[in-house]
This record gives structure tokens, sequence and C-alpha cells, in this order.
């Protein structure tokens, strides 16, 4: 029998508007296949073509988590839905997301809303559970919609998950585990924007101490500096191995062992 196994497929690394709009970057969101169990998180605009791409079948899928409501987090909810549950034929799947994704300017279409087995609603502090894998959604974060970032607990890891948010004194108090995966939109801090920057992510790293962080959600600035040389650099700084995710990338927390 094969053993289980954790891993993170990046069906996309575009972050902010500009990137998202041109796909310099592809924005389909995250795959993890924690074992036997499939899940999607934020599936942005094109994640059901990056997934067929990559020949991971969307009616396989257990559970669809959104951050928050944002297009670049949210476009291709619907059709992910759609795809999950075979057009509604097969009542399956649990669809986890803030309240305002559903209640104000909701993007999850009304028609689709009986066809996963569950909605489950993010609040701060919650704790959920797929199968045999859990997760936390510890701090409301700082952004214009309500956000939530994650800490998932497998049965054989922990790692956690910073989506959009300014930074804030705490922020790094919340998030733990072997693996920290870091929405790193912006090169230099003080945009009028709540997204993290390199610098703040590296005070985040340090505070963490994860065995290894994995940079994504890139804006321009980040792209066109380089993430994969700036993560080189970090690794240096820091003593902490830190990858710069590209578009297809898998990453098996077996790694970490």
């Amino acid at each position: 029998m094969a053993e289980l196994s954790d891993v993170i497929i990046f069906l996309g690394t575009a972050g902010a508007r500009f990137v998202v709009a041109h796909q310099f970057l592809a924005s389909g969101g995250d795959w993890l296949s924690f074992g036997n169990t499939q899940i999607l998180l934020d599936p942005g605009p094109g994640s059901l073509v990056q997934a067929a791409k990559r020949k991971l079948d969307p009616s396989k899928l257990e559970a669809i988590i959104l951050s928050h409501k944002h297009l670049d987090h949210s476009g291709d909810i619907n059709i992910m839905i759609e795809a999950m549950t075979d057009g509604g034929r097969k009542k399956r799947g649990i669809v986890f997301a803030p309240a305002d994704a559903l209640n104000q300017d909701p993007v999850i279409l009304s028609y689709l809303r009986s066809y996963p087995k569950d909605i489950e609603i993010l609040t701060e502090g919650g704790s959920y559970k797929v199968n045999e894998i859990s997760f936390e959604t510890p701090i409301r974060h700082k952004h214009p919609v309500e956000t939530y970032g994650f800490v998932f607990r497998t049965p054989r890891h922990t790692f956690s998950w910073i989506t959009d948010t300014r930074y804030f004194d705490e922020l790094p108090s919340y998030y733990k585990g072997d693996l920290l995966v870091i929405n790193v939109v912006r090169l230099a801090p003080g945009a009028p924007i709540d997204h993290l920057s390199l610098p703040e992510a590296k005070q985040i790293i340090e505070a963490v101490k994860p065995k290894a962080a994995i940079l994504t959600h890139f804006g321009m600035t980040m792209w066109r500096a380089k993430p994969w040389e700036l993560a080189q650099k970090l690794s240096q700084e820091t003593g902490i191995s830190v990858i710069a995710a590209r578009d297809g990338m898998k990453f098996d927390l077996a790694q970490l062992e």
C-alpha cells in the first residue's frame, strides 16, 4: 500500500489585479492533496483550466476553501463548485467561505448553493474538518473584505498559509508549523493597499521559524524583482529555506522531514 503524502500544487502565483488581468502569471489558486483528501484553495480566474492542464480532477474534490471574495481568489469558485458536484448531479463536497462572500455582494451564485453537501461560514478563531484534515482560521486579516489565513493539520504535518493582509504586529503569533506559505504582493512596504511586502514576509518568517517558507501571490513589483532570487537571499539572511513558488510547482511536505 502506497504511503500517504501531503502535496501542495500551485495552480497559479499571480497576486495583483494587473498581473492577473494580463495573466503574466496564472491565477488558478492552490490544490492541496492531503493523503486521500483533495482540497482547492482560492480558485481564481483560470482554476478549472489550470487543474485540467495538470490532470487534476475537480470531481474528486472534497472541499473548496475561499479565504476571501476578491476576484483573484474567487473568479472560478462557481465553475469549480459545478465541477466538484458533477453539475449538481452529485451532492458532494463542502464549501468554506467568509459570510460576506455569500451575503453581501456575494460571489457564490444562489442556484449553486444546494449542490455541495454543505456550505460552512469561516469565522475568526474557527475550527473546521474535512475527513482526517482539520484547519483553523485564527485571526481576521486586515484587508478590505472579510479575509482569513489558515493553519492546516494533517495526520502527518502542520503548516500555515498567510493570505492577503496588511501587516500587524500580532500576525506572526497566530501561525505555526513546519511550513509557512505567505502571499507576498509587494516588494516594498508603504503602499496604500492591504498586502504584505517582502521585508514584512522576512519579519514573519523570522518570528515563526518554520523549517521552510514558500512565497507566492506576486504582484508586479515582486515579479520584476525575480522572486526566485529574492527567496535565495532571504534563505541566506534568515537561515531558513525560502522558496519562491512557480506556476505548476508541486511541494511535498515530506521534504521537511
